[in-house]
């Protein structure tokens, strides 16, 4: 569904991303993970062409990213955003339809997509009408995902979907977007720097270092085999948490 080949990518002096290749199978969700500064942002922007790669290229389906018009591909690959990224002056119901009036679709078919997303995505219809500013964090959160949902594309993008929400709401949406995913079977790409999160969401995780893809296996063989002592470094984060779990645990049941 995703083939990248060798993305490169500088800003003035600074090499961003560099001859970072991936495949992502129709179905599979990849979430890139490293630090700040490593280029999984950059990376995922590429795929969709809001970023242009100084060499290297992206595929969709068999076909070159860079020979479509980036408008059109941009519209038939969701994106959702840290923090929503709603338009404050629009409703719930317009944030939602406005891909699928963008692609002219008539406005009887645009209520009823915005109606089917609103609960599939657990929004209670009466909030369709009120503005971003009206909605809690994580609210606002689902609104954006049902957005990037509304034209049903065959990919959706993911940058920091649940990172600005409090540990309950994120939790939540998490459980809500994985059961999501695996009713829609998307091909999906998530950023994130939380590796608890990617390892409750991906089928592969990929791992950048400086740009550079340094790692990319399923989350058990990342744990278990980590290829550097950076990645090692990035899994002490979720073996000390299960340890602690385990520890905390042990004392509740010996006690």
């Amino acid at each position: 569904m995703i083939e990248a080949r060798e993305l490169t990518k500088s800003f003035g002096s600074i090499r961003a991303v560099e001859g970072v290749s991936f495949d992502v199978s129709a179905g599979e969700l990849l979430a890139l993970v490293g630090g700040s500064g490593s280029g999984k942002t950059t990376v995922l922007r590429m795929v969709n062409r809001l970023v242009e790669p100084d060499h290297g290229s992206v595929r969709i389906a068999g076909e070159y990213a860079q020979r479509r018009d980036e408008h059109v591909l941009r519209r038939t690959i969701g994106y959702v955003l840290q923090g929503a990224g709603l338009f404050p002056h629009m409703t719930v119901e317009e944030n939602i339809g406005i891909t699928p009036k963008l692609l002219r679709w008539n406005e009887e078919l645009i209520a009823r997509r915005v109606c089917e997303l609103m609960r599939l995505l657990e929004l209670d219809t009466a909030l369709a009408t009120r503005l971003p500013s009206q909605l809690s964090g994580g609210q606002q959160q689902r609104v954006g995902v049902a957005r990037a949902l509304a034209a049903r594309p065959s990919i959706l993008l993911l940058d920091e979907p649940f990172g600005a929400l409090d540990p309950l709401t994120r939790d939540r949406l998490q459980q809500s977007f994985k059961q999501l995913r695996t009713e829609l079977r998307m091909t999906a790409v998530l950023v994130t720097h939380d590796m608890m999160e990617a390892f409750l969401l991906a089928d592969r995780i990929g791992v950048l270092e400086a740009g550079r893809l340094v790692q990319i296996s399923t989350p058990r063989e990342i744990l278990m085999h980590p290829a550097s002592d950076y990645v090692e470094r990035l899994m002490d984060t979720p073996r000390r948490q299960a340890k602690v779990f385990d520890e905390l645990m042990g004392g509740v049941s010996g006690g």
